[in-house]
């Protein structure tokens, strides 16, 4: 990942990174693997995650078409 610095502006550079970074999902991943994950733990919050976005699908899919 690389930001350009200009004109020495190096807070206006961090933040760019700060914003690719979070983009990227880059930020989730370092907290994820802070510390070691069983792989039944994964698979666990992996299907929650899954729940969880095919509920907030529903729920805008809903609100969209008005039920």
């Amino acid at each position: 990942m690389q930001v350009l610095v200009r004109e020495n502006n190096v807070d206006q550079a961090l933040r760019v990174l700060k914003k690719k970074m979070q983009r990227e999902g880059i930020f989730r991943e370092m907290k994820l693997r802070r510390n070691y994950e069983k792989p039944s733990e994964r698979r666990a919050r992996e299907r929650a995650e899954a729940i969880r976005r095919t509920r907030k699908l529903m729920r805008k899919r809903m609100e969209r078409e008005g039920y």
